[in-house]
């Protein structure tokens, strides 16, 4: 039997201009581990010096292990350089991934040379299970959800990844280690907003989606009384005035959500989160009226395309169709409600007609309700058998086969699916998108950025208006220097 495990936890800047959010897959490891094992957390997005405040916490705590989450885009880019420079330094510490990346490409992290191991999926007793092994002197090898590099050989090699944690069988997340007050910020829901993360899966089984790959088709839940008891924890101790939900698939239970709804009713808070069009077409009126009333502002939801066609190919599951999009716009206008869609354009074997039919479909979405969010990314495949990931394959696609090449800034907009690299996707297709989107960004200005209020959100619409009526969308030079002088952002990179 060996000591307790000492852990550093590590939670990657999130962009250039780091978003200080609750690093809750982290938080949600502490919580299960924390009686057999000693731990820190380092959370780059609140340090000056990321390298720096990980070197010092390794020189003070001595860890065995250094524990990294790591999402595609710039968590991926800083998670690299930084990993590769302390196995050097420390090349006794053992560095374990977990998350989306991992999980999808553990191969890729393991064959790096400096990542020792892959919590693939929901990793908390995973990770739990690994570290009491270790402690014991047990072989770790054998434990599903991991993956390693073969004793021997090197070899990347990787279990069957575990099934998902119900999370309201897990503790809460250790609030009193971390102080709740450095992670408040201000969104379009309030000026003291914080996050958290109340389910996990999704019962659906959408190809272009990486979540299908974590959890295949699983939706489990905290209950209502517990996730309301967390918001008014949230109340009490940061005096919040909004709530963010992070999970997939917020809105799957319609009685779960109400009664939420109906709990913190009382607690004054602005609330967001993201969901499914034909879910929520099934909640009746009073239940609509219950989340408005408790404050319910605004919800992502993702449309996809403006093709019944396109959609059915994406394998949307349930019953999502283009009327239903239209359906929903029309019906969170009646309720105050701000809907926050997201479109892929580009879409294979024709991906020419697949964005002008969305961009058409996308005016049709803003003439039934002005206030509908607009969100635009370019198809990504993800390592997932359909229709849309076999036909970029036959185009010529492939992901990166080095944690490096994932790191080139071609792969790092990929990441964000804005992509200028894939096959499929002509440039000149890919600025006449750019183009749609600019002159829509200034016709209908995003709410999320709150910079963008009366005079500049009018000269925007004034200076755009024929360009819209017109369709006329090419060389929006006048709107790319009013969005530079405005720092104009895209609704994706501001709010949430």
């Amino acid at each position: 039997m060996t000591a307790r495990p000492r852990l550093v936890l590590y939670n990657p800047t999130n962009a250039q201009n780091p978003k200080v959010v609750l690093p809750m897959s982290l938080l949600a490891l502490a919580a299960v581990f924390g009686d057999i094992a000693d731990w820190v957390l380092v959370d780059g997005n609140l340090e000056p010096d990321p390298a720096t405040a990980m070197d010092r916490a390794i020189r003070d705590t001595r860890p065995d292990f250094l524990a990294m989450t790591v999402m595609p885009g710039p968590q991926l880019k800083q998670a690299v350089p930084l990993t590769r420079a302390i196995k050097s330094q420390y090349p006794d510490l053992q560095i374990v991934w977990g998350g989306y990346f991992p999980t999808q490409h553990w191969d890729v992290a393991l064959g790096s040379g400096y990542v020792d191991w892959v919590v693939r999926g929901h990793g908390e007793l995973v990770f739990r299970e690994f570290l009491a092994r270790w402690a014991a002197g047990e072989d770790c090898t054998g434990i599903t959800g991991l993956a390693y590099r073969q004793p021997g050989t090197g070899e990347p090699m990787s279990n069957p990844m575990a099934p998902v944690p119900h999370p309201d069988q897990l503790p809460d997340f250790p609030y009193d280690r971390i102080d709740l007050r450095r992670y408040v910020r201000t969104t379009v829901l309030g000026h003291r907003t914080l996050s958290h993360h109340s389910s996990y899966g999704c019962p659906f089984f959408c190809n272009f989606c990486a979540v299908v790959n974590m959890v295949n088709g699983s939706w489990r839940a905290q209950s209502a009384e517990r996730v309301a008891a967390i918001a008014k924890r949230y109340v009490d101790t940061a005096r919040i005035d909004s709530l963010e939900f992070f999970d997939n698939n917020f809105f799957t239970h319609r009685a779960r959500t109400r009664e939420f709804a109906e709990r913190i009713s009382g607690l004054g808070l602005s609330w967001w989160g993201e969901g499914r069009i034909d879910t929520l077409l099934k909640y009746d009126a009073s239940t609509w009226k219950v989340m408005a009333d408790a404050g319910l502002r605004m919800i992502f939801m993702g449309a996809e395309s403006g093709s019944d066609e396109t959609l059915r190919r994406m394998d949307k599951g349930g019953k999502m169709s283009t009327d239903k999009t239209l359906e929903i716009a029309a019906l969170m206008q009646s309720y105050d409600i701000v809907p926050e869609f997201s479109f892929v354009l580009g879409n294979p074997p024709d991906p020419e007609a697949d964005a002008a039919g969305t961009m058409e479909f996308i005016k049709k979405v803003k003439k039934v309700n002005p206030r509908s969010e607009i969100i635009m990314y370019m198809y990504t495949p993800v390592p997932l058998s359909g229709e849309l990931y076999d036909q970029a394959k036959a185009e010529g696609f492939a992901f990166p086969d080095t944690l490096e090449g994932w790191c080139d800034p071609d792969w790092e907009e990929f990441s964000q699916r804005r992509s200028s690299t894939m096959p499929w996707v002509h440039d000149n297709l890919r600025k006449r998108m750019r183009d749609f989107e600019r002159v829509l960004n200034a016709y209908y200005p995003t709410s999320t950025n709150p910079r963008l209020r009366g005079g500049r959100r009018a000269l925007l619409r004034g200076v755009s208006s024929w360009r819209w009526a017109t369709g006329t969308y090419k060389f929006p030079l006048e709107l790319r220097a009013l969005h530079r002088v405005l720092k104009y952002q895209r609704p994706e990179t501001t709010g949430f």
